[in-house]
């Protein structure tokens, strides 16, 4: 008897649907029709899906809604799920070989074709996108021709342009944004298939259809979206931007299906808390300043609170009381003498950062390069402006105080079972380091490594913050809210989403966690 479909629990908020281990085109097709079926009628507490090779990732809200409740609805939607129709048909005009393409004479020989004939097999059939992920607006098509199947390159590039053709497996995909990458280029298009701006971020959408084009020279680019004026007068300048400071809020929602991550705050908490003392919703845009804070000059009167990491914050060279609101006048600069405690410190303003709101929210994507200030960190002689939001009674919240030892809550799976057996106990009887290379993306565990079962490997599915994969080395990563919507590595259990905050406060190289199970 089948063990599929089944469901499987990611954390206490959200859980994948599965129909198979293997990537296989009937398996997409009925994730695509659930997925469908689901956004058509959706279960309360429902927040969003990501629709995968052969799982569905649902996000739900765990105050309104159960793992059991959850899971009813959507058995039943399956049972109903018809076909989903066929998608919306993409053109690209592709410039293959040469410069545009430097891996075509390398699939050509791995494959014992010509290049011409290379080029005319993946020019000749139509695809269609299975999944998003690895990267905004990244559609993974298939099924490639057989005889085009090429593995993957030993050593990944650092850079592939934008817009690069490559073939992977017996999969092809165009690569929206430059980015590090290890499939074999083998052409180039100058469509824009990712523009958080527009109304359809992503050109292409799970269930959709594109064919190449083969062109003997690119049409020109499409233009970028227009650069955005702010209505109000800076508030304050940058003097020296720290080691990482950006402007966050509480993160976005529903576009993980485009293979667009959360952003957002890394400690949810201490900008709730932080915005709180000033008045402000508690998910209005603040600055998260890492390790080192900045140093900034008011220009006009602003109130303003920090809460999070201790990093030694001053003003007019007297201490800055945490969690409290503190008035500066045009004149005043707000300095950090040095970190005494945590890793990532929340500034908010009474009003809000007016920065832009792209895809729902206003953080920035460091990934990808939008949202925020800019869709970058701030850099020295940056100005920016408060939103003149309404504001509410200032009022403390509890909020949790950094440590560089703390204790996390996990749930086991959702593919435990793919390790050996003493494994889960290895995870969380062992006090772990926080390695030195951890970033908002993800936090690197040092220990003892974590063995598997077979392989590490995994048809890739859905993520969320706080899932811990372990990739062929054994060592655990937990993945934080830069992190990739999708992974190809079996994920041994997955953090408790209110214990996170926790997590972003441990410092690089000296933090260490512990984990147990809810």
């Amino acid at each position: 008897m089948s063990d599929f479909p089944r469901i499987r629990p990611v954390g206490d908020a959200a859980l994948t649907l599965e129909w198979g281990e293997t990537l296989d085109d009937a398996i997409n097709a009925r994730v695509r029709a659930c997925d469908r079926a689901l956004r058509e009628r959706p279960f309360s507490g429902f927040l969003e899906s990501v629709p995968t090779h052969r799982s569905l990732l649902v996000i739900y809200d765990p105050l309104r809604t159960s793992l059991v409740a959850a899971s009813t609805a959507l058995f039943v939607l399956d049972l109903d799920a018809s076909p989903d129709d066929a998608g919306t048909l993409h053109v690209l005009p592709t410039l293959y070989g040469g410069d545009a393409g430097p891996d075509l004479e390398r699939v050509a020989d791995h494959t014992g074709l010509s290049p011409a004939q290379v080029v005319a097999r993946h020019a000749a059939q139509e695809y269609t996108a299975r999944m998003l992920g690895f990267a905004p607006g990244f559609a993974y098509l298939g099924p490639l021709a057989a005889a085009l199947s090429t593995p993957r390159l030993e050593t990944p590039r650092t850079r592939v342009p934008a817009g690069s053709v490559a073939i992977a497996g017996d999969q092809t995909a165009v690569y929206p944004a430059a980015t590090a990458g290890g499939w074999n280029l083998i052409g180039r298009t100058s469509v824009r298939l990712f523009d958080p701006e527009a109304p359809r971020a992503s050109r292409i959408q799970p269930g959709d259809r594109v064919r190449f084009q083969p062109v003997s020279e690119l049409p020109s680019v499409d233009a970028g979206a227009p650069e955005r004026t702010t209505l109000h007068s800076p508030a304050f300048e940058v003097l020296s931007p720290g080691m990482l400071t950006t402007a966050q809020d509480a993160g976005r929602r529903g576009s993980r299906r485009y293979g667009v991550s959360g952003a957002g705050a890394a400690d949810v908490a201490s900008l709730a808390a932080a915005n709180a003392a000033v008045g402000n919703p508690e998910g209005a845009a603040a600055l998260e300043c890492t390790i080192v804070g900045p140093r900034l000059r008011f220009l006009e009167d602003a109130a303003f609170a920090i809460a999070g990491a201790d990093l030694g914050a001053t003003l007019r060279g007297a201490p800055v009381a945490p969690g409290a609101a503190t008035h500066a006048v045009a004149g005043d600069e707000l300095s950090f003498a040095g970190r005494r405690d945590g890793c990532r410190a929340y500034i908010a303003f009474a009003g809000g950062l007016d920065v832009p709101v792209v895809l729902g929210s206003q953080a920035t994507d460091l990934q990808t390069g939008f949202g925020g200030h800019l869709g970058r960190a701030l850099r020295r002689g940056d100005r920016l402006s408060l939103s003149r939001g309404a504001t509410v009674a200032p009022r403390a919240l509890e909020q949790p105080r950094p440590g560089e030892a703390v204790t996390v809550r996990l749930v086991p799976g959702p593919q435990d079972d793919a390790f050996a057996p003493e494994a889960l106990d290895t995870l969380t009887r062992t006090e772990w380091r926080v390695a030195p290379e951890s970033d908002r993306v993800g936090l690197r565990l040092a220990g003892p490594p974590l063995r598997h079962r077979t392989s590490a490997e995994i048809v890739s599915d859905g993520m969320v913050p706080g899932c811990i994969q372990v990739p062929p080395d054994g060592r655990p990563i937990v993945v934080l809210c830069d992190g990739p919507t999708t992974g190809g590595y079996a994920k041994i259990a997955t953090a408790v989403s209110g214990d996170l905050p926790r997590l972003a406060q441990l410092l690089p190289g000296v933090g260490r966690v512990r984990f147990e199970r809810l």
